[in-house]
């Protein structure tokens, strides 16, 4: 078994630390999201933490985990005696992003289920990590059905598993945390409040931090087990203290003044509902505990907020998480005299262990993957996409974004789940039934019946039950809706400089960039201008990404709409190699004008006719504007096998019936192919 890093040994990281201690001292809290860029310690924390949780007592052979004084009374393996149990290390479970429906919360045999009327329960990952940790490393990454499975578990307390008539339910209270880069694509704002606390973590600036971050990883990595040893004091003195607070956390008051500033907080950053607020009334108390206090004091509750709000204020999927501390202050001093909390000791012990405040432990340097001083660039800032010359104008903002008109990819497809074309899936409506491949997953019952029928004298039948086979077993095929790759091509040549039109172009390029967020898409952005075409953003999930991409573009110089559509057209296939399953939707937004070059407007149609060879879905954005247009805009649609609409159509409530032409369009281009 391989040593973990000493959690006492990272360096740094105080924020993230005390969240996981303030977890470990009360479960209720709600878990831990942490966000940060690679390389920062994130699962090197987390897997730390284990080592400190107290050891748990369990009933002897129950694969749930039941505590002998109180056990489940509805554990599948129980009833259980009274007895004494057996004491275990808590556990840590690692949930990987591609785990089954069935790896998480466990599977019913179908087979016996059926034929023998038996409840055979394979337990899932939910039920190992009872009383422990469960660990989601890429949360962002995992299909949205596991997380909400994971996160209605985390709430209930309890698993629930259905099949076809025959359910299994069993306890599942577990310290949940999960970690993710957002660059990589962000969670839902409903799934963000799930998380009772956030953190943010970056890699320190501090050249000595970062040499004492490399300096303990070599140490480690030479020696893990001796590593491990000269940390053990510190690491016994954390397990003691979150014993100790655990112990004194029934105990702490929170009086009707500390209530009114966490409400006054909340209120004060308009977030939704009230999970906030009680979020933050069990960390404030959880923060008193950790510092050996009883009562909840001002610094407790200003903590709580800083951990428990930044995630939940997100207006929109552009919004980067944070709070205004300035005005948090002044709403924690608005009510600070309100209510009667008593004496209250500022300061308990200023030298005991970890501080007042609820401070964790500290350690000089930096963490073992990059510590979190210094200031992280914000989503917005990075190097310029091209630099200044001549003909080129700064970056204007985008015009205000609005609801957009679906467009969708012809077909049936078989991507990842999302919310934009039709596609095979794992959940939706059921369509048929076919032999399973691996394992079975959704059972067609009616199928199942159909294929078994026949043989039932042929298997010797004689009771009421019916005989099935592995081989009568029908999985379910389902319909539902994929996410799809969107790639985004604009022109940011010299013709489409004019202010208000590149404004307005920004802001139907960030209204799509909404949609595709809330359809679950991976996003690219190809720009082109001047002489050639560049990549802006490769395709990723991190839609914020995109956005601030776009905020930044500067515009001027020629329209080389060949190379733009070339450079997409390499991006596509390139992207089909990685991920061969999702489809991808190009969506142009040009005026169709092609200049610089010999023959531009020729090598653009042919540029366009490789798209519509190969069947890619495609709709051009038309941004002619004036008295006098052109038409070209509609003229490439034709050459790619789309469609065209204006800026103006592409609003949800002017124009009906796009995504039938869309598809229309795109059906008889594959035809005609």
């Amino acid at each position: 078994m391989s040593v973990p890093f000493p959690f006492t040994a990272v360096v740094g990281q105080d924020d993230l630390r005390l969240a996981l201690l303030l977890n470990a001292v009360s479960p209720a809290v709600g878990g831990v999201l942490v966000r940060g860029e690679k390389g920062t310690a994130k699962s090197t924390a987390v897997r730390a933490l284990s080592a400190l949780l107290p050891e748990v007592d369990v009933v002897p052979g129950c694969r749930f985990s039941c505590a002998p004084g109180a056990p489940d009374p509805g554990c599948p393996d129980g009833p259980h005696e009274a007895g004494d149990g057996v004491r275990r290390p808590a556990r840590m479970v690692e949930l990987p992003v591609g785990a089954s429906e069935d790896r998480l919360v466990g599977a019913l045999d179908i087979e016996r289920a059926l034929a023998e009327g038996v409840k055979a329960f394979e337990p899932g990952l939910l039920a190992d990590a009872h009383r422990g940790i469960l660990y989601v490393d890429e949360v962002n990454l995992l299909h949205d059905h596991l997380v909400d499975l994971l996160l209605d578990a985390a709430a209930m307390g309890a698993s629930y598993v259905e099949r076809e008539g025959v359910s299994v339910r069993h306890a599942a209270r577990f310290l949940l945390v999960g970690t993710m880069n957002p660059e990589e694509g962000e969670l839902r704002p409903q799934l963000l409040d799930r998380f009772g606390l956030t953190v943010e973590v970056a890699a320190s600036r501090e050249p000595d931090q970062r040499v004492e971050v490399v300096r303990r990883r070599l140490a480690y990595d030479d020696d893990p087990a001796g590593f491990a040893a000269r940390w053990a004091a510190e690491e016994a003195a954390v397990r003691a203290r979150i014993v100790a607070a655990r112990a004194l956390l029934p105990s702490v008051r929170l009086g009707d003044g500390a209530l009114r500033q966490i409400a006054a907080t909340c209120a004060a950053f308009e977030v939704d509902g009230m999970r906030a607020d009680i979020v933050m009334a069990r960390t404030a108390t959880a923060l008193a505990a950790w510092a050996g206090r009883t009562d909840v004091l001002a610094e407790d509750v200003r903590q709580a907020a800083l951990l428990a709000l930044p995630h939940r204020r997100r207006r929109n999927p552009f919004d980067a998480p944070g709070l205004d501390e300035d005005k948090l202050d002044e709403t924690l001093e608005q009510f600070s005299g309100e209510g009667d909390d008593g004496d209250q000791d500022p300061d308990p012990d200023p030298d005991g262990p970890g501080g007042g405040g609820g401070q964790p432990p500290q350690s000089d340097g930096g963490d073992p993957q990059g510590g979190d001083a210094g200031a992280r660039p914000e989503a917005g800032e990075g190097p310029e996409l091209q630099a200044p010359g001549a003909g080129e104008r700064s970056a204007v903002r985008a015009a205000e974004p609005f609801r957009t008109k679906v467009l969708s990819v012809p077909g049936i497809g078989e991507g990842a789940a999302g919310r934009r074309s039709r596609a095979r899936t794992e959940h939706g409506r059921t369509t048929g039934a076919r032999r399973p491949r691996g394992g079975l997953t959704k059972l067609h019952l009616a199928a199942t019946v159909q294929a078994a029928a026949p043989h039932q004298r042929a298997r010797g039948r004689s009771g009421p039950g019916l005989v099935v086979r592995r081989d009568d077993l029908r999985q379910a095929t389902r319909e539902g809706r994929e996410g799809n790759l969107v790639l985004f091509v604009v022109d940011a040549s010299g013709s489409m400089a004019a202010r208000q039109r590149i404004s307005a172009v920004k802001g139907a390029v960030l209204s799509l960039l909404l949609d595709a967020y809330q359809r679950r898409d991976k996003v690219g952005l190809v720009t082109f201008r001047g002489a050639a075409a560049d990549v802006a953003l490769p395709p990723t999930s991190s839609v914020d990404a995109a956005a601030a991409r776009l905020e930044s573009l500067p515009t001027g110089g020629r329209t080389p709409l060949a190379a733009g559509l070339l450079k997409a057209h390499d991006v596509l296939r390139v992207e089909r190699l990685r991920d061969p399953a999702r489809r991808a939707l190009v969506v142009v937004v040009t005026d169709g004008r092609a200049t610089g070059g010999t023959e531009p407007v020729a090598l653009a149609g042919r540029a366009a006719r490789l798209f519509a060879a190969e069947g890619v879905a495609s709709v051009v954005v038309d941004c002619e504007s004036g008295p006098v247009r052109l038409g070209l805009a509609g003229q490439l649609a034709g050459e790619l096998g789309g469609t065209a609409v204006t800026l103006d159509e592409l609003r949800a409530d002017s124009i009906a019936g796009l995504v039938r032409d869309v598809q229309g369009v795109q059906g008889k281009s594959r035809r005609a192919a």
